[in-house]
């Protein structure tokens, strides 16, 4: 399985831009135009819809060695094995945790394996470095730029970018607005590993479009 350090291109299943495709189908096409790691994110589903989507998706990328990411589920992450959870600092922090193991510790009277590791979201520079402090296994950086998968959030800029590429350690990915055109800039200003959700879930040709960002990252190699 590929580790989170390696991983560049971060991708998405978003039930807000399925169209009528099917879950796995996304997922093959993600994969099979190079990403690295895979979110399933379904935020106006039901617990049992987001289950049944991972449950499909989840064969999909252990066979491909990518990591899948559930994000506001850990009990549909511990149901299926999947490697990663996704959780915002009002899911995390203020729902009363303060290190990333008492995610799976709470769930383990009823999964007796438990073993995802716990990504966190942050907006502002004393909010990584708490998500650092809890151990947190990746880090989400944004909304860079304005985005319409996040409309009530300010974008948090290049400024906070730059930050991130200067004083934090752990894996961190730029996310929100990421586009092709501005991935040069975000490069520039100290990102190396990125998130990238409607551009390549509205592409007529979601590999294709992989292929387009792959290529930028690999070139800054």
């Amino acid at each position: 399985m590929r580790k989170i350090e390696d991983c560049r291109l971060y991708t998405f299943i978003d039930g807000a831009y399925l169209n009528g495709r099917e879950p796995g189908d996304v997922a093959r096409a993600l994969i099979e135009g190079g990403s690295d790691i895979i979110q399933l994110r379904m935020k106006n589903a039901s617990p049992e819809e987001v289950l049944k989507a991972a449950q499909s998706v989840v064969k999909i990328t252990q066979a491909a060695s990518i990591p899948l990411v559930i994000n506001d589920h850990p009990q549909v992450a511990a149901a299926v094995g999947a490697q990663y959870v996704h959780l915002g600092q009002e899911d995390f922090f203020e729902g009363g945790y303060r290190d990333v193991r008492e995610v799976s510790e709470a769930l383990k009277p009823t999964f007796k394996d438990v073993s995802f590791r716990v990504g966190l979201s942050s907006h502002a520079p004393v909010q990584a470095l708490n998500a650092e402090a809890a151990g947190a296994a990746y880090l989400g950086v944004g909304p860079v730029y304005a985005t319409g998968t996040k409309l009530q959030a300010r974008p948090v800029t290049l400024e906070y970018v730059r930050w991130a590429a200067a004083h934090l350690h752990l894996p961190w990915f730029a996310i929100g607005g990421v586009k092709l055109w501005n991935l040069p800039e975000l490069m520039e200003a100290g990102a190396r590993r990125i998130c990238v959700v409607s551009d390549i879930l509205q592409a007529d040709d979601i590999a294709a479009q992989c292929r387009k960002y792959r290529a930028q990252l690999d070139q800054s190699r």
